[in-house]
């Protein structure tokens, strides 16, 4: 039990407590009041929950894990069942309860001293047919029933989240450690505030709620890495790492942080919500001892000051590069983690100047390709940060499967809106992308009644169709160029006739070109376009590697995760590309299922190797009631789970194979839009 701290208040008590202490001390029966949300944890906070445990029991045994504050009123309405009303905690409390039961149900037959310590959390002593938690009146016997293991066999298909994360635990703990798990279990502190019969629950429960700002992943990391070292060595890994990764990183220390681990790890990473950033840290960077974690914060320091040099351009150690850089920013930041990973292997001699250049006019020319065509772009850094894990080659090969042929862009280019267009006209002008130029259209976007392109006819006697012709090339190539601003203030507004003196001064040749022309209209553009994507095809390249376009398929290890089981999963995917083969699977259970039954038959192995490590999801038996499959040779698929925990599994089964770079997605409309 932790020393008690008691808080002088008239109406509140806020003691510091051991956690199974406090839940296992008092037959009083902790209640959820009717108005509270259901129970909601998933089987990914399950898993934060039992990583906790195991962390504190690999700590010094003096070491214990917070968890936060219970909040609760007492209840004296019958003398006889005295009750604790649970305010606030309700999450963490049925889910530590699973977790006792799950380990109780797996050592109950094995020691049976210890089940009777874990039944004292869980049940109470003079009724061992009543649970010390319960859920509100519509979910109780849900609860009890799995918690006291009562399930019946018209339950196996029942769903629920009481049900789904008490078997995670019980297929995540082995009967070898659950002495350990009870003992991290026993390392649980909470702050318990209990209020009197006068407090004003609620305002107390949206202060401890709403109150302050919750600390952003990037201060998470801060604490995480800091927490735990003495006072000197907090001084030394501020000083001589984290500040120098606060100066490089700026304002954007929490996209760096983002950036750095997809570039890590070659998988997406989510920033909004779940805490995604700091949770992948911590699972990429277990407790350091000082040692290690200076090794790690160097290498942390000296990527921060790639990621500037990436915002600052001008920075840059000399011109090209700085021109490189630059030219990446003009598709947002979520080019860094492959600039990054590149960038760092040229500095240590692995990548020659000439192929990281190489390797950014590559990345360039995928990037405006896709969204010429109408291709989206995001999702694919990831990707390529693996490929580029594995060298040059593999790097190029892998932009060039996703990269749409010259027929495709060339019909983008001639009909639609020009992305990116003041990058793509300087780049054909070979003008510094530093340099303030305007953007042109030479037919404005809205001519007046005297703008004309001949000289003689003026825009209000063009037909409609001529003019609806017009104002449909006017975003296209071939009527863009670029203007020094003192020329673009001379030209703004201006018939064609007279813009054409304006255009012979300036000092690019592609702007030059087009006062060469008599006069300006649909035919002029398209002869224009025509030149310009020439030149266009010669500065962003397609990589010259036998390949078919991608056909926006996502690779199995860039899906996306969901949470529960969002509206519309039924029909998430078109269809599955395996290895070669095309499966109309329309789910992700229904994947899970299929890609667990093939590898069963071609690559056994793996699964046995994955689901040893993992625990899961294949086991020798039917151990607990729920959704199972037969494997075949008493070896059975549990199916039970949420679709984040089977897509996940999916993945690493397929890695375990080797075989996840072989396995693509295609979204249905509905997946696209799924949130």
């Amino acid at each position: 039990m932790s020393t008690v701290t008691n808080v002088a208040a008239s109406h509140v008590d806020a003691t510091a407590v051991n956690t199974i202490g406090w839940l296992s001390a008092s037959d009083t029966t902790i209640v959820v009041p009717v108005y509270q949300r259901q129970y909601r944890w998933d089987i990914g906070a399950c898993e934060q929950l039992l990583g906790d445990v195991r962390a504190v029991v690999d700590s010094t045994d003096t070491h214990t894990h917070f968890i936060g504050s219970i909040l609760s009123t007492a209840s004296t309405r019958d003398a006889d069942d005295a009750q604790l009303v649970l305010i606030d905690g309700q999450q963490r409390i049925t889910t530590l309860m699973l977790l006792i039961a799950a380990l109780h149900h797996t050592l109950r037959d094995d020691d049976p001293e210890l089940a009777r310590e874990l039944a004292r959390v869980l049940v109470r002593a003079d009724d061992p047919d009543r649970t010390k938690l319960r859920p509100h009146r519509a979910w109780a016997e849900v609860f009890e029933s799995v918690v006291l293991g009562r399930r019946s066999p018209g339950d196996a298909r029942r769903e629920s989240r009481f049900d789904d994360n008490y078997a995670f635990f019980r297929s995540q703990i082995r009967p070898g450690e659950a002495v350990d798990i009870w003992r991290g279990l026993q390392r649980l502190e909470h702050v318990a505030i209990t209020l009197g019969a006068h407090a004003n629950a609620q305002q107390i429960f949206e202060s401890l709620n709403s109150t302050g700002e919750p600390l952003r992943d990037h201060e998470l990391i801060h604490n995480y890495v800091l927490m735990g070292l003495s006072h000197a060595e907090q001084s030394e890994i501020e000083n001589e790492y984290w500040l120098p990764i606060e100066r490089g990183t700026g304002d954007q220390i929490g996209a760096f942080w983002r950036h750095y681990l997809i570039m890590l790890t070659g998988r997406e990473v989510t920033a909004a919500g779940e805490r995604g950033v700091y949770d992948a840290f911590r699972h990429e960077f277990p407790r350091l001892d000082v040692e290690t974690l200076r090794q790690r914060a160097a290498q942390w320091r000296e990527y921060a000051g790639i990621y500037r040099m990436l915002r600052e351009p001008a920075e840059a150690p000399d011109a090209v590069l700085a021109r490189q850089f630059a030219f990446l920013g003009t598709f947002g930041p979520e080019t860094a983690p492959l600039a990054m990973r590149l960038c760092h292997d040229h500095l240590h001699g692995l990548l020659g100047r000439a192929e990281l250049i190489d390797a950014f006019e590559r990345l360039q020319s995928l990037l405006l390709r896709r969204t010429v065509v109408g291709i989206p772009t995001d999702r694919l850094i990831a990707r390529l940060c693996r490929a580029a894990e594995l060298g040059p080659e593999e790097l190029t090969r892998a932009i060039a499967r996703i990269t749409p042929s010259d027929e495709r862009t060339r019909v983008g280019l001639k009909y639609s809106e020009l992305p990116h267009a003041r990058y793509v006209i300087g780049r054909l002008a070979d003008a510094d992308p530093l340099a303030p130029f305007d953007l042109e259209h030479i037919v404005p976007l809205s001519p007046g009644d005297d703008w004309t392109g001949d000289g003689e006819r003026r825009w209000a006697d063009y037909t409609d169709d001529e003019q609806n012709s017009h104002r449909a090339l006017a975003h296209t190539l071939g009527n863009l160029t670029l203007l020094e601003p003192e020329l673009a203030d001379r030209a703004f507004d201006a018939s064609f006739p007279a813009k054409r003196n304006v255009y012979a001064a300036s000092a690019l040749e592609v702007t030059r070109e087009v006062a060469e022309n008599s006069v300006w209209g649909t035919a002029s553009i398209a002869n224009r376009t025509a030149l310009l994507t020439e030149r266009f095809m010669t500065v962003w390249r397609r990589p010259a590697v036998v390949s078919i376009d991608d056909d926006n398929l996502t690779p199995i290890l860039d899906a996306r995760k969901r949470r529960g089981w969002p509206h519309g999963w039924q029909r998430e995917f078109d269809y599955v590309e395996y290895r070669g083969e095309h499966w109309e699977v329309p789910d992700v259970r229904y994947l899970f299922n299929r890609i667990f039954q093939r590898l069963w038959a071609d690559s056994r192995q793996s699964v046995i190797d994955f689901s040893d490590r993992r625990g899961g999801p294949v086991y020798p038996a039917m151990a607990w009631n729920g959704q199972w499959d037969d494997l075949s040779d008493g070896q059975f698929l549990y199916m039970g789970w949420d679709s984040k925990y089977m897509l996940t599994a999916v993945q690493g089964v397929l890695e375990e194979a080797g075989w996840a770079s072989e396995v693509f997605l295609k979204y249905s409309y509905i997946g696209d839009a799924m949130k």
